[in-house]
């Protein structure tokens, strides 16, 4: 309890908890970033977009066409940035475009949009070359919250609802329920206090000396102007926030909530954080039910109350709260009418948007599936009208990227789902592939997905579980789902021993077996032998051979 208590009240204080150690001279420290190569540069600039912003005085796609010449000046600039431990004043403006946030909102209501900040593209050249700098040191830092998603490599929206969708799964196989409240913060980007973000670099993430004084020179001294159409404000000084848009901003944002970590384990509470998009949860039997909601409603009002002292806004009125339930067993567990979110009372939703995936209470996805399927019928529609005028391999590549990356968007949550969900997304493949080789209603369509090489929805969903857990298994990231993957060893010595199989326990009910553990362990131990000798293939070839495999199933008749 003492070790809690003290837990919170350094939370709240933006500084280090560590049970084992409260010396902040145990930690390493990052005092200067180490010089810039231009070979370093050359590489950036080749992965760099060539759209241009607004501010920039040599367009982006001159820099990348030269990009031997403007290397070494970059690279020039960059070393004097870092050893003067300052941010070029130029550098500091920003064109702030207003975007609407999602359909349906007022449009006279600024409220309704987000402010991305359209910067320099030579400033944030600087701000990744600091980037790649500052991850490896915060990463490691026993500070740094292992379940914040975003903004770091092996991680994604993706993993993250692995994650929580795992966590439900888990409760449902032992007839638990889940509250899960997704909590919605205001503008939070533009509320971080500088000299607390600087403070939180310094005392709980040991940046100090020419790097800290480099990145007080980022924040400090910025402004900023918004571009509606052909008018333009005046401009203005910000004295607090991260800009949206920049490399920087997002990554200082996540070190900045950090330790509201410490404060939502200290109630026992599970959480999973993408930026500013927070998931609180909690699993909880019939015996047990009320406890556990008060317990999560006690959690919250600490959450609350952290981000009030850290300058942030929590808006218990916008955000949502939802309560999982396996179908089967549903008596063995209460149903909530209202949960209390900081003196709010909340009803209960029975479906909740999260991080562009449409979750319902019973996580059958039939909502997402048929929000999908409308979202890509009425781009076909359109692809429909042009089509004439396009290109064959430019139809394709229109097709792939307009619905093609809206069928596999987090399409490794939808295994083990109902055929009749699957047959709903395999149509709408179906339809494109018949726009894109012209073919009449009722062509037979195998042939044209044969030509088109693209595997049917049911392989494309374990092709994803495949590839996920080949990366998984090699970077061991992120570490929240290399947890729940455990490598098969027996006991005493046999034939499987050298088959590099993952675990595959049993689960008391069929729908558990759709959580990233099993279903991800189920797929993967379906591969021929020599897939799953991680050591001998590399990821282009696992991806290769697999396609290939998957595509000899799917179409062997």
């Amino acid at each position: 309890m003492r070790n809690i208590k003290a837990a919170i009240s350094l939370s709240l204080a933006g500084q280090k908890f560590d049970p084992l150690s409260s010396d902040p001279a145990s930690s390493k420290f990052l005092s200067v970033f180490d010089p810039v190569t231009e070979t370093e540069v050359l590489r950036l600039l080749k992965t760099m977009s060539s759209k241009s912003s607004p501010l920039d005085f040599i367009p982006t796609s001159l820099i990348k066409s030269c990009s031997g010449a403007f290397a070494h000046i970059i690279t020039r600039l960059a070393n004097l940035s870092f050893n003067q431990s300052t941010f070029p004043h130029k550098f500091k403006i920003a064109q702030v475009t207003p975007l609407l946030k999602k359909r349906g909102l007022d449009p006279a209501d600024p409220a309704s949009y987000r402010p991305i900040s359209n910067l320099n593209t030579i400033s944030k050249i600087l701000e990744r070359l600091v980037l790649a700098r500052i991850v490896p040191h915060v990463s490691t830092s026993p500070s740094f919250d292992a379940v914040q998603s975003a903004y770091r490599k092996c991680h994604s929206t993706e993993t993250a609802l692995l994650k929580i969708t795992d966590d439900i799964f888990n409760g449902f196989n032992d007839h638990r329920s889940t509250i899960l409240v997704a909590l919605d913060q205001s503008a939070a980007f533009d509320c971080i206090d500088h000299n607390t973000m600087i403070r939180r670099l310094s005392h709980t993430f040991g940046v100090t000396g020419k790097a800290l004084e480099w990145l007080q020179s980022y924040l400090e001294s910025r402004s900023t102007f918004v571009r509606w159409k052909q008018s333009s404000s005046d401009v203005t000084p910000l004295t607090s926030g991260v800009p949206q848009g920049s490399a920087l901003g997002p990554l200082l944002f996540s070190l900045y909530i950090a330790p509201l970590s410490d404060v939502i384990r200290s109630f026992g509470v599970d959480h999973h954080q993408y930026a500013d998009d927070a998931q609180i949860y909690i699993t909880a039997r019939k015996s047990d039910f009320y406890t556990k909601v008060n317990q999560l409603e006690s959690c919250i009002t600490s959450v609350h109350s952290w981000l009030q002292q850290n300058g942030l806004q929590l808006n218990p009125t916008k955000s949502e709260v939802i309560q999982f339930t396996a179908c089967h067993g549903h008596d063995r567990v209460d149903d909530l009418a209202s949960f209390q979110v900081s003196g709010a009372a909340i009803e209960l939703s029975s479906t909740i948007k999260s991080l562009g995936v449409i979750l319902d209470s019973k996580l059958t996805f039939d909502k997402h599936v048929s929000n999908v399927s409308k979202a890509c019928y009425c781009h076909i529609r359109a692809l429909r009208h042009v089509r004439e005028s396009l290109p064959d391999d430019v139809a394709r590549t229109v097709a792939c990227s307009i619905v093609g990356s809206r069928l596999d968007y987090c399409n490794s949550l939808l295994a083990g789902m109902t055929k009749l969900n699957i047959a709903k997304l395999q149509r709408v493949q179906n339809t494109l592939a018949r726009t894109v080789i012209r073919l009449g209603k009722y062509d037979h369509i195998t042939p044209a997905l044969k030509d088109l090489h693209w595997l049917p929805i049911e392989q494309r969903i374990t092709y994803k579980l495949c590839t996920l857990a080949y990366k998984i298994k090699t970077t061991n990231q992120p570490t929240y789902l290399r947890e729940l993957l455990v490598d098969y060893e027996p006991t005493r010595t046999l034939r499987s021993s050298a088959k590099h199989l993952l675990c595959q326990s049993k689960t008391k009910l069929v729908i558990s077996s759709r959580g990233f553990r099993h279903s991800a362990a189920a797929a993967w131990n379906c591969l021929p032998d020599n897939f799953r000798d991680t050591n001998n293939i590399t990821f282009d070839i696992f991806k290769r051979k697999l396609k290939t495999h998957l595509f000899s199933l799917a179409f062997s008749t």
